[in-house]
């Protein structure tokens, strides 16, 4: 493939990239909305937001498994159909499980959109390809600020279904940059590598892994025993298992363990960012969603220009610095109120910047056998892990957070907030739970609405202190992932022929 072609591949995956953050990012600045509209919970946005991100990892993981065999051209029409048909279902949504659905396709068009991608790029820029991979994740962050910029421009009189409709710019776009464009032969199917030399870079452990996230969420959607699933977990891998007899890559397993914290660290976050922040930005008179469209600017930024840095740093270096300051970055966050909000924000945007490209370009340099599979198993586990755990969890500690700070005033001054204001039991993967009655918040007397609102702030702070401690287990394993590579001569990337 010569330059020319592989520029503008690479340009189509770019904005293809785009497209999958768009509608991530308008559907985190709408979800407030959503849930006055819809009369929400806190939990039931966490879980849209979550669906939005674990189908994903259905579809890369199993496109990983046949996109060889039925080409990357088909596998892009087959993200823009889904696309498509997201964009209707979400337009018609009256309720939860309308947008549950728009958003669980969507979702499955992004894991087909990055099962491409990944292995294209890191194909196409076989010597370099952590840099380019930080460059081709620069889309995400791009398509983030130019739907918050353009969401926000709408206004807030705007209806919130006009808004949605925007998305159809970047998918028509890359639909467009893709036709009649040809991808190059992934790496490890040119060296000759077996199909069955591939599986087993992901071994019985990877498998492991990603199999019982899969399991445990498709379980919960058809509400399955949890024995059946369990079941189902040792049929699968056991199978997987005595077709490959491989454990699998040990720095490979330790990288898919630590992406569930790197994936809450970022994705989790970004998911909640606006509702988070919401009561600081409008202190400040600015709609919430510019704090989101702040920190993806600089992670635009950061990844496209990532060649010096990941050449000063190399790839360990740089994720043991973005995790330190990643923590810094939350932490400060939790406490910063007016313009340091913004300061804060800045630390926490350039920290994040580096972390998920650079893992999956470290996977793409080590392990290079695993072909497709390594590199998108990698993001799959990462989008499940925040899927159904960092989204959803963020929301689940808001909600006990609330209940909490509403029972302790009603104890200490003799009221009844808690009957009059907190709904009935729900149900999480993360136990029971108590949630704000949003249509009595909304009439409830001035007096009352400024306690409830004090515990919300309250809570929404304390989830951005706990969310810090994900960079600090980070720090930690890349330091004994740094010392590793030196006791093996240092940071080599692997080269097959």
């Amino acid at each position: 493939m010569d330059e020319k072609s592989r520029k503008s591949l690479f340009r189509a995956c770019f904005f293809a990239l785009m497209a999958t953050s768009f509608g991530f990012m308008l559907r985190a600045m709408l979800i407030t909305e959503w849930g006055e509209e819809f009369n929400l919970t806190k939990t039931q946005m966490g879980e849209i937001m979550g669906v939005g991100l674990w189908p994903f990892a259905v579809s890369i993981v199993l496109f990983s498994l046949i996109i060889d065999k039925i080409g990357y051209g088909r596998a892009m029409a087959i993200a823009f159909i889904c696309h498509i048909s997201s964009l209707v279902i979400t337009l018609l949504a009256n309720g939860y499980w309308m947008l549950y659905i728009g958003t669980f396709i969507f979702a499955l068009g992004n894991g087909t959109i990055e099962a491409t991608i990944n292995p294209a790029v890191a194909t196409m820029f076989p010597k370099e390809k952590t840099k380019w991979i930080n460059k081709l994740h620069a889309g995400w962050p791009a398509g983030m600020v130019v739907g918050g910029i353009i969401a926000i421009a709408l206004g807030e009189s705007v209806k919130w279904q006009y808004k949605i409709a925007i998305i159809l710019i970047p998918m028509l776009t890359y639909g467009f940059l893709m036709l009649k464009k040809k991808f190059p032969v992934q790496e490890r199917v040119a060296a000759g590598v077996s199909y069955k030399d591939m599986l087993k870079e992901l071994g019985i452990l990877g498998a492991l892994i990603i199999v019982s996230l899969m399991v445990f969420e498709i379980g919960n959607f058809f509400n399955l025993f949890r024995t059946v699933e369990i079941v189902l977990i040792i049929l699968i891998t056991g199978a997987f298992g005595i077709y490959v007899r491989s454990l699998g890559q040990p720095v490979f397993i330790v990288l898919l363990l630590i992406m569930f914290p790197l994936a809450t660290t970022e994705l989790g976050t970004d998911s909640w960012i606006v509702d988070l922040m919401a009561g600081e930005m409008k202190s400040l008179q600015l709609q919430p969603g510019w704090i989101l469209v702040y920190t993806a600017l600089i992670m635009t930024i950061a990844r496209f220009f990532a060649g010096p840095v990941i050449e000063k740093l190399k790839p360990s270096g740089l994720l043991i610095f973005s995790s330190a300051i990643a923590a810094a970055g939350l932490f400060f966050l939790s406490l910063s109120t007016g313009i340091m909000v913004f300061i804060a924000a800045t630390i926490y945007g350039f920290a994040k910047s580096y972390l998920w490209p650079t893992m999956i370009g470290i996977v793409g340099e080590r392990f290079p056998k695993g072909g497709a599979l390594t590199l998108n198993v990698t993001t799959g586990v990462g989008m499940m892990a925040v899927g159904i755990v960092g989204a959803v969890f963020l929301g689940f500690a808001q909600d006990k957070e609330i209940e909490r700070s509403i029972a302790d005033y009603d104890r200490m001054n003799n009221t009844s907030l808690q009957e009059k204001y907190i709904s009935v039991e729900k149900n999480s993967i993360f136990g029971t739970y108590q949630t704000l009655d949003i249509a009595s918040f909304e009439v409830a007397p001035v007096q009352e609405r400024q306690i409830i609102e004090s515990g919300m702030f309250k809570a929404k702070k304390g989830a951005l202190k706990l969310v810090a401690v994900l960079p600090v287990i980070m720090l930690i394993s890349f330091i004994v992932l740094l010392l590793y590579f030196k006791k093996k001569g240092g940071y080599k990337q692997v080269e097959i022929t």
